[in-house]
């Protein structure tokens, strides 16, 4: 390898380190969008709902400063084979992280509403812990995507069965609410909303993780996972963002 190329080699290691610390700092931000709109439906807390709102232009920005920062890279390196991957990884990520923030804010605009209604027993602290499995599968995602574990992204990318599993017990459990008093059926319309998005957050949490997969491997896994969600109810709010 000529000096010449060893500096556009060097060059370019510096620019995949870059978008790599985009994507994990767009990640955090996106981890404390999901605790924070959780935490301000269990608290009904207007103000702290209203953070993650404001939160999500941030994230916004930070995905539009990726996809320029990858293009750039794109159009000056013209990378080809592994280098390339890493590129459209980088997008795809990015993308997801994006969509999670939509999610999450989608949340926090419910908490205003919720908090007018009488309570739902047992919903607000199982929807708290449907979106900490959330988060924590996003965490691992990172942690697999820096460290291009693909053991690690393939046990998240498992876990996903897990946030359908506790998604169908809340769907049941907002039925038997709105069969036994019709005065909870707007409640746990709002409620079930809420659950949906965060079961769609675990989607792209799984999706991010085949990604890596793809990444370390150059291959989609080849076997389809598990999934757990068996409704068909779907919220009319589900596309909200």
């Amino acid at each position: 390898m000529t000096i010449d190329q060893q500096h556009i080699a060097s060059a370019f290691d510096r620019d995949l380190e870059g978008l790599q610390a985009l994507i994990v700092r767009m990640g955090g931000l996106v981890e404390d969008q999901i605790l924070k709109g959780a935490q301000a439906l269990t608290d009904r807390d207007a103000e702290l709902a209203e953070e993650v709102r404001n939160k999500d232009a941030a994230v916004d920005a930070l995905e539009e400063q990726i996809n320029d920062e990858a293009g750039r890279v794109i159009a000056l390196r013209q990378p080809v084979s592994t280098d390339l991957r890493v590129l459209l990884s980088v997008l795809k990520i990015a993308a997801s992280l994006e969509r999670i923030g939509d999610y999450a804010k989608n949340i926090a605009k419910r908490t205003s509403v919720l908090a007018e209604m009488r309570p739902i027993s047992g919903a607000d602290a199982a929807l708290r812990r449907m979106a900490r499995e959330v988060q924590l599968m996003l965490k691992d995602m990172l942690d697999a995507y820096v460290r291009r574990d693909a053991d690690l992204a393939e046990a998240v990318r498992l876990r996903d069965e897990d946030v359908d599993q506790m998604y169908n017990a809340l769907f049941r459990e907002f039925l038997t609410f709105m069969m036994e008093d019709p005065r909870n059926i707007t409640a746990c319309m709002h409620l079930h909303f809420i659950a949906k998005n965060v079961e769609r957050m675990g989607d792209l949490a799984t999706n991010m993780a085949e990604q890596v997969i793809y990444l370390v491997t150059g291959e989609m896994p080849g076997h389809a996972r598990p999934k757990g969600d068996q409704t068909a109810f779907m919220a009319a709010g589900d596309q909200e963002d």
